[in-house]
């Protein structure tokens, strides 16, 4: 077998030497302060055996979709949960996609059009930013939730149509932009604001359904993707809109038309987790009650000003350097604890960080445990 070419080999070296050199992680027994499983639906019995049986009940044995959606692979299956999550998330249509990533690359490569101009919040997801660059239309980045730097950008492209970009809940930070004034601004200036909502969805609303939608906001917002991975424990993702972007996006994006669709099963799975999400009220309360219990302990044990103000289920310290971090997350994981270190270039160099993710399995004892070892890691150097 060839070796790498020596470009590509320098590139691993370099990040090698700056610690920064990701591997995939072996599975582990560790307390999940790493998973976004939010609601603990990935292991749940319940969505397991609903689904199987959903299968046998509408005679649906097949192993996968045999082909793109627009050839082979649209079985019944597709229809039933897409209606279920447009009704659900008080939509027109949902458009099911295999993935987050494809929904966001599908979306901002097909939607906008050459002559038109994306404003995004600079800290939007990677798929958000590949989407963007697939794009004919400019972009141009504001300051992180910063609506004043975005009506700098807004008023000096009038008479154009402007698509805004943000999330509800932004994976590294787990903070939320101001979406009231957000769609204020919009409709002041007749541009079209797409949410990503991946993790908000099971987290915020009293459903679960999200940020937007637990705003009332759902009829303003001209696009949502929803983000299957998370919250709901399995695969796949949604845009939520119009009946018209969801033909347009059927015709359109690249990343829906050439794909082999998701298989009977993986569709069947989101369908029984939504219908989950319907009933778990006490799962999402329990999550918000451990929210509240993090931020609690953290004040008290003084650790307020390392972390990312957040309310959402993702809570980030900032330890510079990626040695340091790295070992932090090392030693609590050797105390049997699965915090995951964030480094750069995932984030930019001085930002690199601990991402706790909570979830409603995790109990205040193990939340208060893990906290108290950090505290004691950043302050007695332990």
């Amino acid at each position: 077998m060839k070796k790498l070419p020596v470009t590509l080999s320098d590139k691993l070296a370099l990040r090698l030497q700056n610690n920064a050199l990701r591997q995939l992680p072996k599975a582990s027994d560790l307390v999940d302060f790493a998973s976004n499983d939010y609601l603990g639906f990935s292991k749940s019995d319940a969505i397991f055996e609903a689904t199987h049986q959903y299968l046998l009940d509408h005679n649906q044995k097949q192993n996968g979709a045999t082909g793109s959606r627009l050839l082979s692979g649209n079985h019944q299956v597709y229809q039933v949960t897409e209606d279920c999550i447009a009704q659900f998330h008080q939509a027109p249509a949902a458009l099911i996609f295999n993935s987050g990533y494809d929904a966001n690359v599908g979306f901002f490569s097909a939607i906008p059009q050459k002559g038109d101009l994306i404003l995004y919040d600079e800290l939007c997801h990677a798929s958000i930013r590949d989407g963007i660059q697939l794009s004919n239309a400019k972009a141009y980045k504001f300051q992180h939730n910063d609506l004043e730097d975005l009506e700098r950008l807004l008023v000096r492209h009038p008479d154009t149509t402007i698509y805004i970009v943000t999330e509800s809940v932004f994976s590294m930070d787990g903070d939320t932009p101001n979406l009231e004034e957000l769609v204020q601004l919009t409709e002041k200036h007749k541009a079209y604001v797409v949410v990503d909502e991946a993790h908000a969805l099971g987290v915020f609303g009293e459903k679960g359904e999200g940020l937007v939608q637990s705003l009332s906001l759902q009829e303003t917002v001209f696009a949502r993707i929803m983000t299957f991975g998370k919250g709901l424990g399995c695969h796949g993702a949604a845009v939520l809109g119009g009946e018209d972007l969801k033909s347009y996006l059927v015709n359109f994006a690249r990343s829906f038309i050439y794909t082999t669709g998701l298989s009977p099963h993986s569709v069947a799975t989101i369908l029984t987790a939504y219908e989950q999400l319907e009933r778990a009220t006490h799962s999402q309360q329990q999550l918000k009650n451990n929210i509240a219990h993090f931020n609690q302990e953290k004040n008290r044990l003084s650790l307020k000003t390392l972390f990312v103000r957040s309310k959402s289920a993702i809570q980030s310290a900032i330890i510079p350097g990626n040695e340091k971090v790295k070992s932090i997350a090392q030693q609590l994981q050797s105390k049997g604890f699965d915090v995951k270190p964030i480094l750069s270039p995932t984030v930019p160099e001085g930002q690199e960080r601990l991402r706790f993710c909570l979830h409603s399995f995790n109990s205040e004892q193990e939340i208060t445990e893990v906290l108290q070892l950090l505290s004691a890691l950043i302050f007695l150097g332990a």
